[in-house]
């Protein structure tokens, strides 16, 4: 998983998996949530990208928009 870069230093996100119609992201907490095309949406899925190599805003995206369109808790 790659870090993510927190650029505001307010961010619940720590770390962050790109693939192939996917998003893995860790929360400091520890939880890792897999999020793909078929729960989240390919548009959302395509923002959260985008958010996460930014490194900034994707901890409100998904509180906004996909909370609880993952396709599986993993820790």
């Amino acid at each position: 998983m790659e870090k993510y870069k927190n650029i505001k230093g307010d961010s619940g996100v720590v770390f962050y998996e790109l693939g192939d119609g996917f998003i893995r992201v860790m929360f400091s907490d520890g939880a890792i949530y897999l999020y793909t095309d078929q729960s989240a949406g390919v548009y959302n899925i395509n923002q959260m990208k985008i958010l996460a190599a930014n490194g900034d805003g994707l901890n409100s995206f998904i509180n906004q928009n996909v909370r609880k369109k993952y396709a599986r808790k993993e820790k």
